[in-house]
């Protein structure tokens, strides 16, 4: 829905190669923190592989919450009270940096201030609840339980959150990129960031559209390119998401979630002035879905069983990244000298954590220090705290890389393919990707990762070809959709194999 409003941004030709700073990521992330280091009067580069607010900024259903997928209780137990008060913190002051750019650039998003309904629909998930409050009540942050909600869903338990919000992520992403371009920042869109090179105290940032030196360069691309421990602690999931009208005008008027695994989530928002209800839900690994279709097809019903839907106006999925101890990664890249710097593993909650980013990057770029810095460090190491997930996400990548190399099906022609479907195939001891349009036209790509050597599978929700290991996405052409891969899958001519 909010991808109709994206538009190709014009780009500045610079006259120097040589920046103070180096942002590559042009959603949420990658805009707020060139603005806030511009506007600290910093030089700064702006690096997008395709258009500004392409990928998961624009396709977040931008709800504002300052409580997370990971649970004030569950902070408690891993990291402890002082850190979990810390972590409480976090929500308040990510809140607090898009008020401010709202109010400080005068941008026009259709930010509305909300109460949330958190609530459960079984016992098990009432339990689940008493502990979600319990861990709120302990680092001081209020959740009152109440009898009724605005949802047509039957419920056990549920209780109320003030002081969330809602806003518009396009509208509010052009309009900051906007005012960073008023500053003085470059943009370059259609620029891939190939690698860097630190040497001499700067980094060498090689693209698609040039060398660039920097004194500092930060990844706002949910995972950076290369292969880097925050592949082995990061894991990409994508979210289904739907918008529709209501034959009864039943829409809520709060911002809701249940407790389900994945859970559900709704909100409204007028859009060509219609009201719409955007529901979300069906999360899975990504490449981990045998018909991503399904997904839809399983969250529209869903709907329908408690709204009456009048017609589904919108539907997408995006793609996030959960991090195996439950907190983001915001800070010094590890492994680099300390001028390279990254942010990653929001779950849920990107437009907070990416907007939060914003300010501790900018802290430690400018002034060395951040309160979070500690916190949210892309180095901590955990023995305990998500030391299973670890071990479970590796173990399933090992597996997924295993089976699907081992036991891809061999066919002896490409007219195996079936029109109308996509495969991964074995032909003449070479992997390849083939999707056969309803035509006949056949798309053949090598089906090898450039990333991590993965196999591809396909996604025939949204006709893309996703890596199940690290998140990369390619169109069916092989053009790089999603990052962390720079390239894209090779492309191949019938006649040549």
């Amino acid at each position: 829905m909010w991808q109709d409003q994206i538009r190709s941004f014009s780009v500045v030709n610079p006259q120097l190669a040589t920046f103070d700073v180096v942002v590559v990521g042009g959603g949420i992330t990658g805009v707020s923190t060139a603005a806030a280091l511009q506007k600290a009067g910093k030089k700064c580069l702006l690096l997008e592989a395709a258009n500004i607010a392409f990928g998961t900024s624009g396709g977040t259903t931008a709800h504002l919450n300052d409580f997370f997928d990971t649970t004030f209780a569950q902070a408690v137990d891993d990291f402890g009270l002082e850190n979990a008060k810390l972590f409480a913190a976090a929500g308040k002051d990510a809140m607090a940096v898009i008020k401010n750019n709202i109010d400080y650039y005068g941008i026009r998003c259709d930010f509305e201030e909300k109460k949330a309904t958190l609530f459960a629909v079984d016992d098990k998930q009432a339990a689940e609840l008493d502990k979600v409050v319990n861990g709120a009540a302990k680092v001081g942050y209020e959740m009152k339980y109440i009898k009724r909600i605005d949802f047509p869903i039957p419920f056990k338990k549920a209780v109320e959150i003030s002081g969330q919000a809602q806003f518009h992520p396009v509208k509010y992403i052009k309009s900051l990129v906007q005012e960073y371009s008023n500053l003085g920042g470059i943009i370059f869109e259609g620029c891939i960031c190939r690698e860097h090179n630190e040497k001499d105290g700067s980094v060498i940032v090689e693209t698609s559209k040039g060398t660039f030196t920097a004194q500092q360069l930060v990844y706002a691309t949910h995972i950076p390119p290369g292969i880097n421990k925050l592949h082995f602690t990061n894991a990409p999931y994508r979210s289904y998401v739907l918008a529709c009208t209501l034959n009864d005008e039943n829409y809520p008027d709060v911002l809701g979630y249940d407790l389900q695994d994945p859970y559900h989530y709704y909100r409204t928002h007028t859009v060509n002035g219609k009201k719409l209800l955007i529901a979300g839900g069906e999360d899975h690994k990504t490449g981990h879905a045998d018909d991503t279709g399904e997904c839809f097809s399983n969250l529209e019903n869903y709907v329908r069983s408690h709204y009456n839907v009048d017609k589904v106006m919108y539907s997408w999925s995006s793609q996030y990244y959960e991090p195996v101890d439950g907190f983001p990664y915001i800070g010094v890249l590890p492994g680099s000298s300390g001028n390279v710097f990254v942010a990653t593993g929001f779950r849920g909650n990107g437009m907070m954590f990416g907007s939060l980013s914003s300010k501790i990057i900018c802290d430690l770029i400018v002034d060395g220090s951040n309160k979070y810095q500690d916190l949210f460090s892309p180095a901590r190491i955990k023995p305990v705290a998500g030391f299973t997930q670890f071990v479970k996400e590796q173990a399933t990548v090992v597996t997924d890389f295993i089976k699907d190399k081992l036991f891809t099906e061999r066919i002896e022609s490409f007219a195996a393919v079936d029109p109308g479907k996509a495969k991964v195939v074995k032909y003449d001891n070479e992997n390849y990707a083939v999707y056969k349009e309803a035509t006949g036209k056949t798309h053949i790509l090598k089906s090898t990762c450039p990333h991590a050597k993965c196999e591809v599978r396909w996604n025939s929700a949204e006709i893309s070809w996703d890596c199940p290991c690290h998140g990369s996405r390619f169109n069916v052409n092989g053009k790089l959709l999603t990052a962390p891969s720079v390239k894209g899958l090779q492309k191949i001519n019938e006649d040549k194999v």
